[in-house]
């Protein structure tokens, strides 16, 4: 999965980056089932030419609020069906989504791999605590926390010389002098006649 970090709170593009392992079968079918513990108020399919996608949704048992207001069910497993990742070839799959929760510092995505022949693989292994690789590992996608807010740089600035304020004032002040050139100018000529 890539990236394999991201920000809380932020929205994020995934690729789920599937190689197909067996050599006498194609991969036909690709089964993403996300996190519920702490759930996504928006995920999205990104079209992936010769495959289909079918997103399943649950309800919540409390609702997510967003900008856009309460969110009461979200996507909890996405399959990609209809297409072939070839012996010896991969494909990516991408999901976009977010707002990322704002708690916690891991999301666990388990995926099913289905071949022609019937056989599943299961990546659904949960990170070890020890830091040793499990068997089938689970994608994780781990979070950070969002960076500390500064105070705007308005607020720190005096207007008079933030950046736009002082263009503003030269302007002006070159406005001025042209004009005060060309009264001048006028001036003369009229004093020489």
């Amino acid at each position: 999965m890539q990236p394999d970090h991201a920000v809380q709170g932020s929205y994020v593009s995934v690729v789920f980056h599937v190689p197909s392992e067996q050599k006498n079968t194609t991969t036909t079918r690709v089964e993403v089932v996300l996190p519920t513990d702490h759930p996504i108020a928006s995920v999205r399919t990104r079209p992936l030419p010769g495959w289909s996608s079918q997103v399943e949704k649950s309800s919540l048992k409390t609702p997510l609020s967003t900008d856009d207001g309460q969110v009461t069910e979200t996507v909890s497993k996405v399959v990609w069906t209809g297409g072939a990742i070839g012996i010896d070839q991969f494909e990516e799959f991408e999901l976009a989504m977010g707002p990322l929760p704002t708690a916690g510092d891991a999301l666990v995505f388990k995926v099913l791999q289905t071949y022609g022949n019937g056989t599943v693989a299961r990546w659904i292994d949960q990170p070890s605590t020890t830091g040793a690789e499990p068997e089938n590992p689970a994608p994780v996608l781990r979070l950070t926390a969002a960076p500390a807010k500064s105070p705007s740089a308005a607020a720190v600035t005096p207007a008079s010389s933030s950046p736009d304020v002082l263009a503003r004032v030269l302007a002006v002040l070159g406005l001025a002098a042209a004009t005060g050139a060309a009264a001048l100018s006028v001036v003369r000529r009229r004093g020489t006649r």
